[in-house]
């Protein structure tokens, strides 16, 4: 328990004089006359936070501090580059950062980078809470330069590299100078992350503290980073959604990979098809407007982040698409009420489209550019294509095999979709779903090849990637953050549950190099998950593959790893985010003895 007592004007001063080694000069402090006296004082031994008693120490530090100073514990996800950081930390407030210079190849990216810093500057606001114990803090000024592209969207060929320094300015001492130094906006907003994450509120003095120099040289390993969030079997706010875009760019993570649709649902209101919601939505109250759309890719666009939204089909469509008859469209859809079920559809309610009805493509086309308007995503598109049912096809389109069918749907779907792209060619990377039909296709689909790209789910599928063909990797039992909680329709499904440790150390582009490796993704389905538990199933675990897909060092879960990671781990909670703990606190306090 804390031992309060009285406390003299001049033991306070000597206490938070000395709170980190003696390294913070301290003009005036917030005096009290009673307090609460720490119990634990944390040194730093060969690189590692070691507890000792307060009361057998002379000099406080806190844990929070310790860490940050002690060993490169710093940034996550670890930088790729060359990376030097100082041991000693000045008092900073969030107040007095401020950017003093932009340069920006055209207005928009300026704006920008204008709109991050305010992002930047009220992320610091969360950790501060409160100030107390300076009258002269130093101030911080941020200075950007971004030389080459004037586009500020997340896409393929976007360059995520930055430098960053942090230095004293000569002959002030009370003032520090953070340069910026990218290519593209995205690398300026990684940067003033890495930036933020150089900034720590400490608990014993009440104040932020940041480390008083660095350098660092960054970008990231793969260049598809994302996480999959499915709103089609249950429905989460678009708030709880945006929060989650921020836990993402706390990581780094560039993807948003919304799966909107699917055969139980289709949430999103469209002005091209608004009878896709009018009959797939859950409720008339759980439903994503194209504004709730445009709020949350402007929000994922100012933290570097692009946003897929995937309709997946020809399978997974559901009642959505059963208001053909009505609309003299015909039926657009098959399967609907075939049953037992489980012979058409791995979940009811099952539905696949009907490949020889001319209506669906021109429907499809019109939802395609709706999309891409809403996202500004025109360079990447999920196609979904996930879990065809064979027997489907063949029970109600006669004399014909559903491999041919499958292809003759697919060429007509990449063909609709390069028509409607603004420079009438296909996006750079068109994405399926690995499934027991597309490991067949590419003699057959020549022309669009290049353009093509599997999202891989199962390992099992790992040794049939086909040559040349682009890859993402969501292996479902080491990236998939639901596995273990079990399936609604099984009494347990075996699945082991994916730890954050099993999440990091899984590689699999080192034991297959078929593919060309874009990167890879979390998935979250979620037909046992709702409304309020969203962000403590993803993190912290998501942060995991941050890193693995940022960095990708050969290095497992170490034991620097472990206190790196619950570092990390304590800055999401410091930014408001819900994420439960790795361990006890104990072994927060004693990391190494822990593992």
């Amino acid at each position: 328990m804390w031992l309060t007592i009285p406390i003299t004007q001049k033991y306070i001063l000597d206490l938070i004089v000395t709170l980190v080694f003696g390294m913070i000069t301290v003009a005036q402090c917030t005096i009290t006359h009673t307090s609460k006296l720490p119990l634990w004082n944390w040194e730093c031994v060969n690189e590692k936070c070691l507890p000792l008693k307060a009361s057998h120490v002379s000099k406080l530090q806190s844990l929070e501090t310790c860490n940050m100073l002690c060993a490169s514990l710093q940034i996550w996800p670890q930088p790729t580059g060359i990376v030097s950081l100082s041991t000693t930390a000045v008092p900073v407030r969030a107040d007095l950062f401020h950017l003093q210079k932009v340069a920006a190849p055209n207005r928009i990216v300026h704006e920008h980078i204008q709109e991050a810093f305010n992002i930047f500057r009220a992320d610091l606001n969360t950790i501060e809470r409160r100030a107390r114990g300076f009258e002269e803090w130093r101030s911080v000024a941020i200075r950007i330069v971004v030389n080459a592209s004037g586009d500020p969207r997340m896409r393929l060929d976007t360059d995520e590299g930055y430098s960053l320094s942090v230095r004293p300015v000569p002959g002030t001492g009370v003032a520090l100078i953070a340069d910026i130094g990218a290519r593209t906006f995205c690398g300026a907003r990684h940067a003033l992350e890495t930036l933020l994450q150089l900034v720590w509120l400490d608990s014993y003095m009440g104040s932020l503290l940041m480390l008083e120099a660095a350098r660092i040289d960054d970008a990231p390993r793969f260049r598809y980073r994302g996480i999959l969030i499915d709103t089609a079997r249950n429905y989460f706010p678009i708030q709880e959604l945006i929060h989650n875009i921020d836990a993402m760019a706390v990581s780094k993570l560039n993807t948003f990979h919304w799966h909107m649709s699917d055969s139980q649902g289709f949430p999103l209101h469209t002005n091209s098809i608004p009878q896709l919601v009018e009959y797939g939505a859950l409720s008339a109250s759980e439903v994503y407007s194209p504004d709730d759309v445009r709020r949350l890719v402007r929000r994922a666009r100012l933290r570097g982040i692009r946003v897929i939204i995937e309709v997946d089909s020809p399978a997974h469509v559901g009642h959505a698409w059963s208001f053909g008859p009505i609309r003299d469209l015909g039926e657009l859809v098959y399967c609907l009420h075939d049953q037992p079920w489980n012979l058409y559809c791995n979940e009811p309610p099952c539905g696949q489209l009907n490949p020889r009805n001319k209506h669906v493509y021109e429907l499809l086309a019109r939802l395609y550019t709706e999309i891409m308007q809403l996202t500004g995503v025109e360079d990447v598109f999920h196609l979904g294509g996930d879990e065809i049912s064979e027997r489907c096809w063949m029970e109600h389109v006669k004399d014909s095999n559903p491999y041919d069918l499958w292809l003759e749907y697919t060429r007509l779907f990449l063909a609709r979709l390069e028509a409607e792209t603004v420079s009438g060619t296909l996006p750079n990377l068109t994405i399926f779903w690995s499934s027991q039909l597309s490991d067949r296709f590419k003699p057959d689909l020549k022309k669009y090849i290049h353009h093509i790209g599997l999202q891989v789910r199962g390992v099992e599928w790992s040794h049939k990637y086909i040559s040349g063909i682009r890859t993402i990797m969501s292996h479902e039992d080491a990236w998939d953050l639901n596995t273990g909680f079990g399936a609604w329709h099984e009494e347990a499904n075996g699945a082991p549950y994916n730890s954050w440790q099993r999440i990091y150390e899984h590689r699999p582009w080192t034991k297959h190099s078929t593919g060309l490796v874009e990167g890879g993704e979390a998935t979250v389905w979620s037909s046992v998950l709702t409304e309020g538990g969203l962000l403590p199933r993803i993190w912290p675990r998501a942060a995991a593959l941050a890193e693995r897909l940022w960095t990708d060092r050969a290095e497992g879960a170490t034991r620097p790893v472990h206190a790196r990671f619950d570092v990390h781990r304590s800055r999401l909670i410091a930014r408001g985010f819900s994420v439960p703990p790795l361990w006890s606190m104990w072994c927060t306090h004693n990391t190494f003895t822990c593992v």
